[in-house]
């Protein structure tokens, strides 16, 4: 599949053109095109092969045929010239967080800043404080935009390793020589970000398969090839491992290679502990060698005395103690969701209308779904004045009277202003289903004002939902600095449900506040935030870090009838 290398060609050419001074809707058109390829359910060059490109969600007829150009030639002249009008290495700086296009043009133009180490020491140095509209404190901002960037360097988001991975076991499926095969690593525990992809399989035939392995469409090059082992380069940039063992270890295999480091190293010492060596061949007995266990994950650990650990929750944070005592938690499963609370329509920002995004939530099998637009102070994503949210209100209405099979909520995502006060007055926010507050501005108050900004926020009697409560958008910005002790202490206080949101870049909150709000007896919510209808399908990722964090079917609005939800909501 091409949907990554198209999306990122699309993504290139709306930042070039940004740096070059190109009017806002030119390129927001680009980034639209690129977000809605990124996130196909299907391959984008059988879409092209069929002349379906047109039909795509906000790809107008120009971007339609550099869609064409790239997937059929695998360049774009377009871009090529684009590309060659700046040094090579300039669009690295857009990767920093809090960086954009206006200011590197200015870095370049001023100074002649052309990659990152020139940044850096020009950061360092104290050259960027006396640019029109940087500073001091821009300085050490972009120095520590710049650690954040190394320290997520090489690891990819949760969906796209997603799509790689499922994509790669389902090619791999197609060889009749395999007896079992399954994702591992951290891609099985649905980690935010992963680094490389982990396949397992057994098959007698594993020289077959290793040349069946090397032979997937999407394999750039082939950095290792042996009889259990072999890796290789996508087009993406993503490296994938492949190991094929015996019949018999493939338990202790799957085992072993799911668990993270400290889960994995725990486990040997509960083994060792009850007499046993465990390792990726098998559980055996520690003074004959004698195998006892080893050909599926529940036998390994029911032997060792456990009861079975779900991969999500293979982080050494206290589910092995839990396992021993038989006091796991039975986590949400990912059909328990019955809908989705953040949605945004064409009212807002999102590329879809109410009726398009209610006819696909019907095909997902949903029995409500709740649309959350953007409220008034947010100009830049349409937000809605009063007076059209009142019109809204009253086209939802119109909807549900024609939908006996779902029920349309109607919600906000109103903005919490820098005060705590909220972006709609009372009498709006008590007509409507449901109230998402969340931070869209000022992100650089100090942890005292940004932890009572959004405290005064949730205090307000409409409010139901906290909004991405830290705000963080992975590899690109850093949480607020706020107090998230207090956050889920005033949470309770408020009966404000805080969210799970499960647009990949933000998978806020993340599994260790979710576990620590479950504990202080605190509720949750799943959001896709989705802002096209390729986006509902994030939900599966709000999920997995709802397990991540522990959360059973109870501790989640989601799973509820809709009636009953319906009667929180009234509360």
């Amino acid at each position: 599949m091409k949907n990554q290398f198209v999306a990122d060609v699309l993504y290139k050419i709306a930042d070039l053109l940004d740096i070059k001074g190109e009017i806002y809707f030119k390129t927001r058109a680009y980034r639209v095109a690129a977000q809605t390829i990124e996130n196909l359910d299907e391959d984008i060059e059988i879409i092209v092969r069929e002349n379906r490109i047109g039909s795509l969600p906000g790809v107008g007829e120009g971007i339609s045929k550099k869609i064409r150009e790239l997937v059929e030639t695998g360049k774009l002249e377009y871009f090529e010239r684009l590309r060659k009008e700046f040094p090579e290495g300039l669009l690295s700086l857009l990767s920093i967080p809090g960086l954009g296009p206006r200011k590197v043009a200015s870095l370049y133009k001023n100074l002649g800043i052309t990659n990152i180490d020139e940044l850096r020491k020009a950061c360092i140095d104290g050259k960027l404080r006396d640019l029109d509209g940087f500073g001091e404190i821009t300085e050490r901002n972009i120095l520590r935009g710049i650690h954040l960037l190394e320290k997520t360097s090489g690891r990819v988001l949760l969906n796209v390793a997603y799509l790689d991975g499922n994509n790669y076991q389902e090619y791999l499926k197609k060889f009749d020589r395999i007896d079992k095969i399954s994702i591992a690593g951290s891609l099985r525990r649905m980690r935010e970000t992963i680094g490389d992809l982990d396949i397992l399989a057994s098959s007698d035939y594993p020289d077959e398969l290793m040349d069946y392995f090397v032979k997937y469409p999407d394999v750039q090059r082939v950095l290792l090839k042996g009889r259990t082992k072999t890796s290789v380069l996508l087009k993406d940039g993503v490296q994938v491992d492949l190991r094929v063992v015996g019949k018999e270890s493939y338990g202790a295999a799957l085992q072993y290679f799911t668990g993270s480091k400290e889960h994995n190293v725990h486990m040997r010492s509960i083994a060792i502990k009850k007499g046993f060596k465990l390792n990726e061949y098998g559980l055996f007995d520690k003074k004959t060698d004698k195998y006892i266990v080893g050909r599926t994950e529940e036998e390994v650990y029911n032997r060792l005395g456990m009861s079975y650990i779900e991969p999500e929750l293979r982080e050494n944070r206290g589910e092995i103690e839990a396992a021993l005592e038989n006091k796991l938690p039975r986590i949400i499963e990912y059909d328990d969701v019955k809908g989705d609370f953040h949605v945004h329509s064409t009212w807002s920002d999102g590329s879809d209308t109410i009726e398009t995004i209610v006819d696909n939530a019907k095909k997902i099998g949903y029995s409500f779904i709740g649309i959350a637009d953007h409220s008034q102070s947010l100009k830049i994503a349409r937000g809605l004045s009063e007076e059209k949210l009142i019109k809204k209100i009253a086209e939802i209405e119109r909807i549900n009277k024609k939908n006996n099979d779902i029920r349309v909520l109607c919600g906000t995502e109103c903005d919490i202003k820098p005060d705590g006060s909220l972006d709609y007055s009372k009498n709006v926010l008590k007509k409507l289903d449901f109230v998402y507050i969340g931070i869209h501005s000022k992100f650089k108050m100090n942890k005292k004002e940004m932890t009572r900004r959004i405290i005064s926020g949730m205090e307000n009697e409409y409010v139901d939902f906290l909004a991405h409560p830290t705000g963080r958008l992975i590899g690109r910005r850093d949480p607020y600095e706020i107090d998230i002790e207090q956050i889920i202490d005033a949470a309770r206080e408020t009966n404000t449900l805080l969210e799970i949101n499960a647009f990949p870049d933000r998978l806020d909150l993340n599994d260790i506040n979710i576990k620590f709000a479950k504990e202080r007896g605190v509720k949750l919510v799943l959001g896709t935030d989705a802002h096209s209808i390729s986006h509902l399908h994030f939900m599966r990722f709000g999920i997995a870090t709802a397990r991540r964090g522990w959360l059973e079917k109870k501790d989640v609005l989601n799973t509820y009838p809709i009636k009953e939800i319906e009667k929180i909501l009234q509360k």
